[in-house]
């Protein structure tokens, strides 16, 4: 079975590299001719892992290849991410799989609802990548992927090709569980990190910020039936605030480099969520606000 790629960045990127370095068959979709022409420039996508760097001449295409796809890992960013599906949906064959790699929530949620003939599996990842340059990944971060489907609790015949391309892996029963929990940490540390300029463990200056945030996010998180990660919440905050101390948060980073952010995938839909449920979350609609007024100022998207 033959992997495509949508969106051949970092986390796209590092996937595509270890299932190419495992012989697996993969396909990397680019967005346009010039993008095409500048990856065949390059003869590859290079990876860097432990300081060693490999190249992978790995196959590339654009959205209009006649190609079938029945297995697509997209890894757009969340506000991208429909629309390049819809690029490439007359090649999608009916039961294709759609592998959902989305910081937050909604976005996948909108492609499931969008696609019905597809599987699309939601995925939770915690690695660690970014872009040194066009066509070269650093492999930055060990970490572990969570898949799932909301959908259909058995889980497909394919994962141990990701153990055999050292994609590590857990099939999860609950997976937007798991994506809510994601979300909710994301939400008490990214925007912080973005309205104070600092780095995650420089939170440690404002405590009574980061436990408001915390406290109104496991009522969230309680209300939606998560029970569990409610009541570990404000620990599993701190915890990443110190394992991460000398992290930029990924927020943070868009925002320095005046990239968009996925503020509406995680702010915005946890408020959207509080509202639909009519919790009172005075701190977290606050800080949403301070957030989009924060981007507006620099010209940055607000949603």
């Amino acid at each position: 079975m033959n992997w495509h790629v949508l969106g051949a960045g970092s986390l796209g990127g590092l996937w595509a590299a270890r299932l190419a370095r495992a012989g697996i068959s993969v396909h990397l979709i680019l967005r346009n001719s010039e993008r095409l022409a500048a990856y065949r420039a390059a003869s590859g996508l290079t990876l860097v892992e432990d300081g060693h760097a490999s190249l992978f001449p790995i196959a590339a295409q654009l959205p209009n290849a006649a190609t079938p796809i029945r297995r697509l890992l997209v890894a757009c960013k969340a506000y991208d991410a429909e629309e390049a599906i819809a690029q490439v949906a007359h090649r999608l064959v009916p039961g294709a799989e759609l592998l959902l790699l989305q910081n937050g929530l909604g976005a996948q949620q909108a492609i499931a609802a969008r696609w019905p003939q597809t599987r699309c599996l939601f995925v939770s990842s915690t690695e660690g990548a970014y872009r040194e340059a066009d066509w070269r990944v650093v492999f930055a971060g060990r970490g572990h992927n969570w898949l799932g489907d909301p959908q259909d609790a058995a889980a497909p015949d394919w994962l141990q090709q990701l153990d055999d391309a050292g994609i590590p892996q857990t099939w999860s029963p609950d997976i937007t569980a798991r994506l809510w929990q994601k979300l909710a940490l994301n939400c008490a540390i990214n925007p912080l990190t973005v309205l104070h300029d600092c780095r995650n463990g420089e939170l440690g200056e404002h405590p009574a910020e980061v436990d408001a945030l915390c406290a109104e996010l496991s009522e969230l998180l309680q209300a939606n039936g998560l029970a569990e990660a409610a009541s570990t919440l404000h620990d599993r905050v701190w915890q990443v605030i110190d394992a991460t101390a000398g992290n930029y948060s990924s927020m943070h980073q868009d925002v320095h480099q005046h990239r968009r952010t996925e503020v509406g995938y995680l702010l915005g839909h946890a408020c959207a969520s509080a509202e639909r449920l009519g919790l009172e979350l005075p701190a977290l609609h606050e800080l949403h606000q301070r957030l989009r007024r924060h981007l507006a100022a620099r010209g940055l998207p607000q949603d």
